[in-house]
């Protein structure tokens, strides 16, 4: 029988590696969660794919198409005397030919070029979805980082408040407090420790979030927040700095891919042609024969179906060229609001340090004060429990506003391959 101890060992051993795993694991920085996004991205693996299978394309393209045999039995007579006879008659011929359709090059290159834009296209799609990886992964790590600091600060505002609790009931058994006061200072804490539960099921909602894109990582402890404080944008150069936006990019090669069909519409309107060789055997009495025929499609009506299709592809490429364009203005627009959001959050971030959060604590000491030495009027525990109700909201305000601005940082770094070059911390 297994002992008591031998099983406890046994157990302690299971878990040993779990222990040291967690222990062992390093914090997830912002920058390591973004590249572990990207790294185990199935929808970036897709647009690789679907570039290569453009790129393979764009060469079938480029090939003459597949020659075609021809295999056939031609006058073969049905009723008489030399019924379904293959050798009697003189007309029946038992016939092989090949035949070759004859595409022409520049129509050849006009699919080539088609399907190469297409495979542009994919890539500019996979860069598009990368970006939009990098900068969800990076506003889900900054959700459960201030989510996490949220906790921290109502945390000690609990601890604070504690001790007010512990002042009330020394005040009431002294005679200097009433009864009330004690349940006034009970219930802010009970009111913080709401607000810790709220806060941490966001904790825990900010790390599904998180594992939405980094797996099982979220699980690991968050290192410090890097440097939020510089965006690669300005506002004069905007227009130009968005050429790089992966959207753009991808409407630019969208764009280019229309005018490819503009070249093929063009290329259709020369017809191709085929040739065909074939053999004719008859019976052993008549001669053999061979055949030679060229093929060549009559476009008598091109002013109503290849002049409409070219119509319609240049078209679509102006539409692509209307909606790319367009697209730029919105973008530089939107670019340019947040950014203006993002200085005037920093500036008010700077008066919550200067002016708010000092007054808070100011008002909270004074509060404190008075009521501990009941040497002014105004000396109660309400006034404290004001006070400090006041403090908590001015600091959840500030650090709801600093991850704010934090989120706005991020949406303007990972905005193009060139702005989140920058934003590794």
């Amino acid at each position: 029988m297994v002992s008591i101890f031998t099983r406890s060992t046994l157990a302690v051993l299971l878990a040993a590696p779990a222990v040291l795993f967690a222990v062992e694991s390093p914090p997830l920085t912002l920058a390591g969660a973004v590249q572990l996004a990207v790294s185990q991205s199935r929808l970036v693996d897709a647009g690789n794919l679907q570039a290569s299978s453009s790129r393979e394309m764009a060469v079938a393209a480029s090939q003459l198409p597949d020659p075609v045999l021809k295999l056939g039995i031609n006058n073969l007579p049905i009723n008489g005397e030399d019924r379904f006879s293959l050798t009697r008659d003189f007309m029946t011929m038992r016939s092989v030919g090949v035949m070759q359709e004859f595409t022409r090059e520049d129509k050849r290159r006009a699919r080539t070029l088609r399907f190469e834009r297409e495979a542009e296209t994919a890539e500019a799609n996979r860069s598009l979805n990368s970006i939009s990886i990098r900068r969800s992964t990076a506003l889900a790590w900054l959700d459960r980082y201030y989510q996490e600091r949220m906790v921290e600060l109502l945390v000690r505002q609990r601890n604070e408040a504690k001790l007010q609790i512990e002042a009330a009931d020394a005040a009431y058994r002294i005679g200097r407090g009433t009864q009330s006061d004690v349940f006034a200072a009970r219930s802010a804490v009970a009111q913080i420790e709401d607000r810790i539960a709220m806060s941490e099921r966001q904790v825990n909602t900010a790390k599904s979030q998180l594992a939405r894109w980094v797996g099982v990582a979220a699980e690991q402890s968050l290192s410090g927040l890097p440097t939020v404080d510089f965006v690669p944008l300005q506002e004069a150069h905007l227009e130009t700095q968005l050429q790089h936006h992966p959207q753009i990019a991808m409407m630019a090669k969208q764009e280019e891919m229309a005018l490819a069909d503009v070249t093929l519409a063009q290329a259709n309107k020369k017809a191709d042609w085929s040739a065909e060789v074939m053999f004719s055997q008859r019976g052993p009495a008549y001669s053999n024969m061979i055949s030679i025929n060229v093929s060549v499609p009559l476009q008598w009506d091109q002013k109503n179906r290849q002049d409409r299709e070219l119509a319609a592809k240049q078209a679509t490429a102006l539409q692509l060229r209307a909606e790319r364009e367009d697209a730029v203005l919105a973008h530089v627009a939107e670019v340019r609001a947040m950014l203006q959001e993002w200085h005037g959050n920093r500036a008010r971030l700077k008066w919550y340090d200067q002016s708010i959060i000092p007054l808070t604590m100011e008002r909270t000491q004074a509060a404190t004060v008075a009521y501990r030495g009941a040497s002014t009027a105004n000396g109660t525990l309400n006034a404290v429990l004001d006070a400090r109700r006041a403090e908590i909201e001015a600091r959840m305000e500030r650090l709801r506003l600093e991850m704010e601005t934090a989120r706005q940082w991020a949406q303007l770094n990972y905005l193009t391959d060139l702005t989140s070059a920058g934003a590794q911390p």
